[in-house]
């Protein structure tokens, strides 16, 4: 049943691109994103901080706390509020990290770095994006994204780059196609002597403006199938992605299910039959 959950998630959300470019972007569907979520503990010293439908994730260390992706522009004071709900001070986030870098979860990083202060760190696609701000015209939602305001204090990582703060080890592995700069993380959280791999996969799925055709761009397809290829592989007990129905993550919340190394997987096989489908749909 997961396999479907997977399967249909992914289809939900690649069907975005058949949809006019006003419909991709109204400000019904952030409301519907910005839902009020409270705050979830996902494993270890590892929380779900972000609005209802877009993840935004803190790793509290010793030695400062790590935030990944910033949701909406809007989206700030309310992942503010879920940090100082359970007990975490913003001032101690020291680093921001960011899947990619769309509206829906850079668009508020501009935010929460003023408020914490934190040094915000991307792959060089997204760092590039962050630090000017707007929209990338090579990017396939050209037309149909808001734009990013900019950010202070960026830093480029590299592929397979393990970023340290104290005991927190997070290393990143590019998984573009959805954007040129997709980033997934994958970093260690235990609980007593019970270490899990959490992975915090980007979003895989072939979404575009209306007249984009993913079989005009034999490149992005590729990458694609390299990011399908890394998933595939990734150290993986516990998976969570940006867009919470793409790992069924509430569901396996209710259930006391997170922990599932399959699930990795699982979703680079739904992802890959979502892009296949995408690709014959422009024949």
């Amino acid at each position: 049943m997961m396999t479907h959950r997977f399967l249909f998630a992914l289809m939900l959300l690649a069907g975005f691109a058949a949809l006019p470019a006003q419909a991709a972007v109204t400000c019904s569907m952030c409301a519907e994103w910005n839902k009020p979520q409270a705050p979830l503990r996902i494993y270890g010293d590892s929380y779900w901080v972000g609005v209802h439908g877009l993840g935004a994730i803190l790793i509290v260390g010793s030695k400062g706390d790590v935030l990944i992706d910033g949701d909406l522009d809007i989206s700030p004071p309310q992942i503010a509020d879920h940090i100082k709900a359970l007990g975490f001070k913003l001032t101690d986030i020291k680093l921001i990290l960011n899947t990619h870098a769309h509206t829906d979860h850079a668009g508020g990083i501009s935010q929460m770095q003023k408020m914490t202060g934190a040094t915000v760190e991307a792959s060089p696609w997204s760092a590039a994006l962050l630090k000017k701000g707007g929209v990338a015209p090579e990017d396939p939602q050209f037309g149909i994204l808001g734009p990013i305001a900019a950010v202070a204090k960026v830093r480029t990582i590299k592929d397979g780059e393990t970023v340290r703060l104290g005991p927190l080890a997070l290393t990143a592995h590019f998984t573009p196609g959805h954007t040129p700069g997709g980033t997934s993380w994958t970093w260690q959280a235990c609980e007593k002597s019970d270490c899990r791999t959490i992975a915090y996969v980007d979003s895989l799925t072939a979404v575009s403006a209306p007249k984009y055709r993913f079989s005009d761009h034999p490149d992005v397809v590729k990458q694609f199938e390299k990011s399908f290829t890394v998933v595939d592989t990734l150290p993986c007990d516990i998976l969570i992605t940006p867009h919470p129905e793409a790992s069924d993550f509430y569901a396996r919340v209710d259930k006391g299910a997170l922990i599932d190394p399959s699930a990795c997987r699982r979703l680079a096989d739904a992802s890959r039959i979502g892009l296949q489908k995408r690709l014959e749909g422009e024949k």
